[in-house]
């Protein structure tokens, strides 16, 4: 018998094995390539800021730059290719983002308490607003207390210094009184540097003369 016809005439269980080889070797020759892996897209968006101020971000690949600075515009980052911006629509962000924006922090709160001249004795209406303060630091237990004391332009910028930390001093005083943690809660003074109102020296200038009490 010649060798071809030896080859056929191997058992059935090889002849099969033979068979299911070659199939899988056909398959693979007419199977398509892989495909290549996908190209990273990066994405930005600017979120409003919650009191309205404007805000900025620039966006680089490669060697170009893009700079968003109108709420809800977005660049898009293709490998090395300049960001391409759009304007992206606010309820679609908030869909497509909608985890992030529900595990993302509490804003922070702002509180401005206001004091009568030259002293640490807060008007009436800020002093009611102590347990409105104490009320919101219970509902985020870990939240920061900053506490920052200022003042107007009256007196000396040393004095002045001494005079808006004695302020802050004296609110965290009265929040701890009221049962706040210590521990959660900094008191730092800027004496007549940040002004509310910009005045000239030497004003009495009620809105300067105040205390702002953020929880973050």
């Amino acid at each position: 018998m010649n060798p071809i016809a030896r080859a056929f005439s191997l058992p059935g269980a090889l002849r099969s094995l033979a068979s299911a080889c070659l199939l899988a070797a056909l398959a693979a020759c007419s199977s398509p390539p892989p495909k290549p892996p996908p190209v990273p897209v990066v994405k930005v968006v600017l979120l409003p800021q919650a009191d309205g101020s404007a805000s900025g971000v620039v966006v680089q690949a490669g060697q170009a730059t893009q700079t968003l600075t109108q709420p809800y515009q977005r660049a898009s980052a293709i490998a090395d290719r300049a960001p391409v911006v759009d304007q992206a629509d606010p309820a679609q962000v908030r869909q497509a983002y909608d985890a992030l924006f529900r595990i993302a922090p509490p804003r922070p709160v702002r509180f401005v308490l206001y004091f009568q001249p030259g002293t640490t004795r807060l008007s009436g209406e800020s002093q009611a607003q102590l347990p409105r303060i104490q009320e919101d630091v219970a509902r985020y237990p870990g939240a920061e207390v900053l506490v920052v004391g200022h003042t107007d332009t009256k007196g000396s910028g040393d004095g002045n210094d001494a005079l808006s930390l004695r302020r802050a001093q004296q609110v965290r005083d009265l929040l701890v009184q009221q049962g706040l943690n210590a521990k959660q809660v900094e008191a730092s003074g800027r004496g007549e540097r940040e002004p509310a109102v910009a005045t000239a020296d030497e004003v009495d200038e009620p809105r300067n003369r105040r205390v702002e009490v953020t929880l973050r």
